[in-house]
């Protein structure tokens, strides 16, 4: 997939006026900040990349320089920036004039003043002495009766750390606000100086049940950079481990938001059909979580005949049994009442604070990279984009079954239609600093990866905006209303990835 990328370049005190002229036609993508001094130049560049329509990108560019590292925010304009441009204050201390939240995001409040993690001149192994940690401005809801309810960042259970801090009165939630990355691992900064083959094994470690996405965002777009042609058979594969990476976690997902009603039935076996999924992953492809699969150039496994018969007979047993789950859950009336209208997600909302996937969908708005960016073989492949506009909890339960359901008709698909010939071929030299653009859709919604090459086929700029990067800002707008015990099960309706925050 080669993406058409225009360029607009913008005095960086007059950004917020060309992000103006955009207007609403655009939908942001990612915020990309780099530390480009190896060119020559005392300067950060700062590139916005939105989706211009038809598969097209503008990226949106200005420079910072480090003598007066300040530039016009556009959270204003594209709330959707809001993380972006905090989270490039944090690493590479450019500041956005005018941003409506200048709190730390991504470094936590007993982190040096002044250190800046992503410029060039730190280092990876350095350790920073902390500082004596000062207290996080959490809002507060004032008035009588109205409680505070801190909870996490460590949880009951094996998930990863996050913050969240409750406004209440009695059970009711009157404001909900996140705190994440506490585990922070400075991904991209390890991926300074890496040779672009080795950066995928990289790139697979971001999300552990999303390792194909991010593998396949990553490779796109390094063979963007090179122009690499990618053999069919590899493309119909990358699609074939795409959804069977979606499959799975469809299918555990909607065993999740079960459990978080307490409904058994559909919490067991749908766990007892994702470990069937799994279980078919490590036959097919060596590992359970499908790593080692997708690589630049195309994909490190096939699979023989006997093997894609295994998979369509599994991928069919699950999907009817499934459907089945879901129809059980939708009939049962405690669970269903517990589904609708709760956690609902306005319209409005997912459109500024720019969401994606699943969770996008149960909110009326179609969009879909596998379609609106085609990739790997999916020009090839029919399927439809189910799109519901209830945005509560029973829309986001109900489009994993849809999806889940075609899914498993494109694995079908490329069953019955898989070509024969290479499986990969050389990425071979790469030009140094030029960048390039993946965009990939994961089971939580849109990957996007950039990557900016440096000499002798290493990356010289690695950024990732994951899914639930752009999903997990949406959260606290739908728990308001909502009581304290609705909590959990509208946090497992969106199913969001800590790691890929604390990358």
């Amino acid at each position: 997939m080669n993406i058409a990328i225009e360029t607009l370049r913008a005095d960086r005190r007059r950004l917020a006026e060309a992000g103006e002229s955009l207007g609403s036609r655009h939908r942001l993508l990612a915020m990309v900040a780099s530390d480009e001094k190896e060119l020559g130049a005392d300067r950060f560049v700062l590139r916005y990349f939105f989706s211009a329509g038809d598969g097209k990108v503008l990226a949106l560019e200005t420079t910072v320089p480090e003598s007066d590292p300040e530039y016009a925010s556009l959270t204003a304009l594209f709330p959707a920036a809001s993380w972006s441009e905090r989270e490039a204050c944090d690493l590479f201390g450019v500041r956005p004039a005018g941003h409506p939240d200048p709190r730390r995001l991504v470094l936590h409040d007993d982190f040096t003043d002044g250190v800046y993690p992503l410029r060039k001149d730190f280092r990876g192994d350095r350790v920073e002495p902390r500082v004596p940690r000062r207290e996080f401005p959490f809002p507060k809801v004032e008035g009588d009766g109205v409680f505070e309810i801190p909870v996490g960042p460590i949880h009951a259970g094996i998930i990863e750390p996050g913050h969240f801090r409750f406004q209440v009165m009695g059970d009711t939630v009157l404001h909900l606000e996140a705190k994440l990355f506490y585990t922070h691992r400075g991904l991209e900064k390890r991926a300074e100086g890496m040779g672009v083959e080795e950066g995928v094994r990289l790139a697979e470690q971001i999300c552990g049940v999303c390792a194909v996405s991010h593998a396949l965002s990553y490779s796109q777009a390094v063979e963007d950079i090179g122009g690499v042609e990618v053999p069919e058979r590899a493309l119909y594969l990358r699609s074939l481990f795409a959804e069977l990476e979606r499959l799975y976690n469809h299918v555990g997902d909607i065993a999740n938001i079960c459990a978080g009603v307490g409904f058994a039935y559909g919490s067991n076996h749908g766990a007892r059909w994702k470990e069937a999924l799994m279980r078919l992953n490590a036959r097919v492809a060596g590992h359970r979580y499908l790593r080692g699969t997708v690589v630049p150039g195309g994909v490190a496994r096939d699979v023989t005949d006997g093997q894609l018969g295994d998979i369509v007979r599994t991928v069919v047993e699950v999907r009817d049994n499934i459907q089945q789950i879901v129809h059980d859950a939708l009939g049962n009336p405690v669970a269903h009442d517990r589904f609708k209208k709760t956690g609902i997600l306005w319209k409005d909302i997912a459109v500024k604070l720019g969401a994606v996937g699943p969770a996008a969908r149960a909110s009326k708005i179609d969009m879909d990279a596998r379609r609106d960016f085609p990739h790997a073989a999916y020009p090839h492949l029919r399927f439809e984009v189910p799109v519901l506009e209830d945005g509560d909890v029973l829309a986001r339960f109900v489009i994993r079954a849809l999806e889940a359901k075609q899914s498993a008709d494109m694995i079908r698909q490329i069953a019955a239609n898989l070509p024969g010939g290479d499986i990969r071929i050389p990425v071979g030299e790469l030009p140094a600093y030029r960048y390039g653009l993946g965009i990939t859709e994961s089971a939580r919604g849109e990957n996007v990866h950039f990557v900016m090459t440096g000499p002798n086929n290493t990356i010289c700029r690695y950024r990732v905006r994951s899914a639930s990067y752009a999903n997990w800002p949406v959260l606290p707008y739908c728990v308001p209303g909502n009581i304290v015990p609705d909590f959990p099960l509208i946090n497992k309706s969106f199913e969001l990835c800590y790691s890929c925050c604390d990358r």
